[in-house]
């Protein structure tokens, strides 16, 4: 595999790279080699570990088409050394235990197989990060023992409460913010077939397969005292109440075959999105009523709102035709994606989270409004498509595919280039404890800033024999810090009948921003303004094969693996940052 990056230089270096202890990193135009221990920087340049041979490749802008300066001549450089480290094979070791040896992230992966659950740290005020200790911090990843084995559907985190659902549907809550007493994750909501859960600062909103938008109570006590609905038994035409207190959440859907699909919810409101393209909103908390714009609804407030439930769902009718494939929500704003890569943003922006610049006249936007990412590749040549939204907090992140068109005057090595993608991630909203991950600390941000470590960034795929962007596959964001998973390309293909040298590996995962709870990851409490990787999530599991130097945590990709108790399944692992609590999980889908 290669990864690139442009330089400035006279030409750009291509390096295959297979993984292993050391680091080889691109920045422009040159080569330089890091130690793996340096985890605490950040990655300017994509990096990459190796394991087995290092080709070397110097080739002109123009010679692969990628766009590079072009060569101009001059006296020749001094050759770079590459220096390339010994693999660590002991004799007398199995091929299993060699791969384990030579590689971190073989190692992950396989233990992700072998015993999968949740490691959770940050903030532990509310006993979420680890249930069974009275800790204030849990300072580096802790596996919750309770969750040894499992896998989920889904996770959210606030630091009084938890939940998550499990495999088969049922909703599992814990924390002080949920019961005082309980000491362990507890199922509540249970054979509704849930699949994804979102949480307001007092209520759960769990959304089930058949499209079923449940809401209930944080806490245990209110759950139990609350009103109950009837729910049908096994006895023809008899029902009984519910064992806990919850709504439903019912949107007016259009046809039959409508369903809501997607759910997000900030700490007051809730955004319902259907398999057609439609976007609803709603109040989402039993103390405070939307009053920022969040709704997307100009001039509904608690005293103009309609007849009915509080928390009844009204239809953003001006976000009607344009056909929304994702939504993102902070505390208080809101953003939405349509099909054609256009992003829309309402309710709070105070500090710019929205997109656009802060106005003390107005500093809530009520009514969606389309940000003009085009402003943002004036004079590039580049016609930018958003892919993706996320939020938290009171910041915003947005994913670009921006592809090469054509310009005024391009010579026909521009031509070669139409079409090429370039995938950026860019930020707004605050800066103070580094939530932009723009390296900057600015307090205010309101034209999105683009996050150069996760943006213009290549590699080779062997497989098509092709360079190829990567973007990102996820990326979660909770009060102050956030996550983003790389989708490089990742290899869980090693068996027994391939190389010794054959490892698996998976996918980076980076971290920026707020750390005041050790969320995020680093051992240590200081806040950190540009992504950077963490040590692996058992670095106990590294010690015991004799490595000396830390290495850094690579995600467990998609794929159908057989666990440890022998049970065949498709899962993956994933990160989840919550408010001032992270977590890493076993997920099936």
């Amino acid at each position: 595999m290669f990864a690139i990056r442009p330089g400035s230089g006279a030409g750009s270096t291509i390096c295959r790279a297979c993984r292993t202890a050391n680091t080889h990193s691109f920045k422009q135009g040159s080569w330089r080699q890091t130690s793996s221990q340096s985890l605490s920087r950040s990655p300017r340049s994509y990096k990459r570990n190796w394991t087995r041979s290092v080709g070397l490749i110097v080739a002109s802008g123009a010679g692969i088409g990628l766009g590079f300066r072009e060569l101009h001549a001059e006296a020749p450089p001094a050759p770079v050394e590459i220096k390339v480290e010994n693999p660590k094979k002991r004799k007398g070791l199995s091929k299993e235990e060699n791969r384990d040896l030579i590689s971190s992230q073989h190692l992950q992966v396989k233990r992700s197989w072998a015993n999968p659950g949740v490691y959770a740290w940050g903030s532990n005020s509310g006993r979420v990060a680890a249930p069974d200790l009275d800790e204030t911090y849990i300072k580096s990843p802790r596996r919750i023992p309770f969750f040894d084995g499992m896998l989920l559907r889904d996770v959210k985190l606030d630091r009084d409460f938890g939940v998550a659902i499990t495999e088969g549907g049922d909703l599992l809550q814990w924390g002080r913010g949920y019961s005082q007493e309980t000491r362990q994750p507890t199922a509540t909501l249970t054979g509704k077939k849930l699949v994804s859960v979102s949480i307001s600062r007092d209520r759960v909103l769990a959304l089930s397969s058949s499209g079923k938008l449940y809401s209930l109570p944080v806490s245990r006590d209110d759950q139990l005292s609350g009103k109950k609905p009837l729910e049908s038994t096994w006895i023809p035409f008899y029902s009984s109440p519910a064992l806990i207190s919850y709504r439903t959440i019912e949107p007016p859907l259009s046809s039959w075959s409508e369903k809501v699909s997607s759910i997000a919810s900030g700490l007051d409101h809730l955004l319902i999105l259907t398999n057609n393209g439609r976007l609803f909103s709603a109040a989402a908390s039993s103390t405070e009523f939307p009053g920022r714009g969040q709704l997307g609804v100009p001039g509904l407030t608690w005293t103009t709102r309609p007849e009915g439930p509080y928390d009844q769902p009204h239809e953003i009718s001006t976000l009607r035709g344009f056909d929304i494939t994702s939504i993102a929500a902070g505390d208080y704003h809101s953003l939405a994606v349509d099909r054609e890569g256009r992003v829309f943003a309402f309710g709070d922006n105070s500090l710019g989270q929205l997109g656009f610049d802060y106005n003390s006249e107005s500093p809530s936007i009520s009514a969606p409004s389309l940000l003009p990412i085009q402003k943002l590749y004036a004079g590039t040549n580049l016609s930018p498509r958003v892919t993706s939204v996320a939020a938290g907090g009171v910041n915003s992140f947005i994913t670009v595919d921006a592809t090469r068109i054509a310009g005024p005057g391009d010579d026909d090595s521009n031509s070669r280039r139409l079409g090429q993608i370039t995938a950026d991630t860019w930020s707004c909203g605050q800066g103070t404890w580094g939530g932009l991950g723009n390296g900057r600390w600015t307090h205010m941000q309101g034209t999105p800033t683009k996050i150069k470590a996760l943006s213009g960034l290549y590699e080779y795929d062997e497989p098509t024999s092709s360079i190829i962007p990567i973007r990102l596959a996820r990326l979660t964001v909770g009060s102050t810090h956030a996550s983003a998973t790389m989708n490089n390309v990742t290899h869980i293909g090693a068996h027994a009948g391939s190389s010794e040298n054959d490892t698996n590996w998976g996918a980076d995962v980076l971290w920026w921003g707020g750390n005041e709870f050790y969320q995020l990851g680093i051992g240590k409490r200081n806040n950190v303004s540009q992504p950077v990787y963490i040590p692996p999530l058992d670095v106990a599991a590294d010690k015991e094969k004799g490595r000396r130097e830390e290495h850094r945590f690579q995600i467990t990709p998609k794929g159908k693996v057989k666990l440890g108790n022998g049970r065949t399944v498709e899962m993956e692992q994933r990160v989840e940052c919550g408010r001032f609590v992270s977590a890493v999980y076993s997920s099936v889908w």
